[in-house]
């Protein structure tokens, strides 16, 4: 019996009960089908966070993060769920089909390790092909979820798309440390993480979209460059690791943090002087006891200084707030 000849409370029953990878790969059959997993679907979709792009040597993977840890503004996500993989044109004998996407005809075949769709492509319609699948996305999931590429260089392929952040891991070859890198940051989609390596920030502008990140992790080897960061940074979050620090680089970016001039939108700082774990961008909240207070609005930052190890971390809480909660 065909699913459209099922009543629409039997219709939800069974989508509700299906991974998102077999929705994705169901609504691609024909629109009528996909209207019908929207409409049914609608509260489930609005729970998903964000989809993730993520390239891996000519194929990219799109997934969906599944989220295991809230607390406070600070999410940690645990696995992915893919739905679907993309790869160029090679010469290998898949069977395949073609769908209409978005009102494109597009070619597929069937993953042979996840047996989940695959769209394929020539190089030279990478571009194109990227921007009909996101689209789609958009149509399908919603388009208040948030959509990541992540890339490991900023040689990669990025395409401009809306709705589009970029998660970029960069070890920079030093003979292209600072040529190229204020070019990239400056032609990126918006920036929602950055992890680098071995950037001489004094040569990096201080109106560049690097410093506009939501989140940034630096591994630097010794180089008295913190300050300068700090002067800069404008996004929510920043880890930086292996830095020479003076105290009184610290005492000078609290003092602008509490007379309200500077870092208005920072939640969290952590600074690490000697070599640690590696440490993800969304962190647990800071246990102390001391704290500074925020002189335009009275927002609260605790502060923990442990050994080698500074954080620094701001609370949605007023401080009379505040102090209830902690008392």
């Amino acid at each position: 019996m065909k699913l459209s000849k099922f009543p629409y409370l039997v219709q939800k029953e069974i989508f509700d009960h299906m991974k998102h990878s077999n929705l994705f790969s169901l609504s691609l059959v024909s629109n009528n089908i996909k209207k019908l997993i929207k409409s049914s679907q609608t509260v489930r979709f609005q729970s998903i966070s964000r989809i993730t792009y993520r390239n891996l040597v000519n194929k990219w993977h799109v997934g969906i993060p599944f989220k295991t840890k809230n607390m406070g503004t600070m999410e940690e996500y645990q696995g992915t769920e893919l739905i679907m993989t993309m790869s160029n044109l090679d010469d290998t004998k898949h069977a395949c089909f073609q769908l209409n996407v978005s009102g494109k005809s597009m070619d597929f075949r069937v993953s042979d390790k996840y047996r989940i769709p695959e769209a394929y492509f020539h190089p030279s319609h990478k571009g194109s092909a990227f921007e009909i699948i996101h689209n789609y996305l958009l149509d399908f999931f919603g388009n208040t979820v948030e959509h990541i590429w992540q890339a490991k260089s900023y040689n990669h392929f990025i395409p401009q798309l809306p709705n589009l952040s970029l998660w970029v891991t960069i070890r920079p070859d030093r003979s292209e440390m600072v040529k190229n890198l204020d070019t990239f940051f400056d032609s990126s989609p918006a920036l929602k993480h950055i992890n680098i390596e071995w950037i001489k920030l004094l040569l990096i502008s201080p109106e560049s979209k690097f410093y506009q990140a939501e989140s940034i992790k630096i591994i630097q080897p010794r180089s008295p460059t913190v300050n300068i960061f700090l002067r800069n940074f404008k996004g929510r979050q920043a880890t930086l690791l292996y830095c020479k620090c003076e105290v009184s680089d610290l005492i000078e970016f609290m003092n602008r943090w509490r007379s309200g001039e500077h870092s208005r939108k920072l939640e969290y700082l952590r600074i690490r002087f000697t070599p640690g774990p590696a440490l993800k961008p969304n962190t647990d909240p800071i246990i102390s006891h001391f704290y500074i207070v925020r002189e335009t609005d009275y927002r609260v930052a605790s502060v923990s200084i442990q050994g080698s190890d500074f954080r620094f971390g701001v609370w949605r809480e007023t401080e009379e707030e505040f102090l209830r909660i902690v008392e």
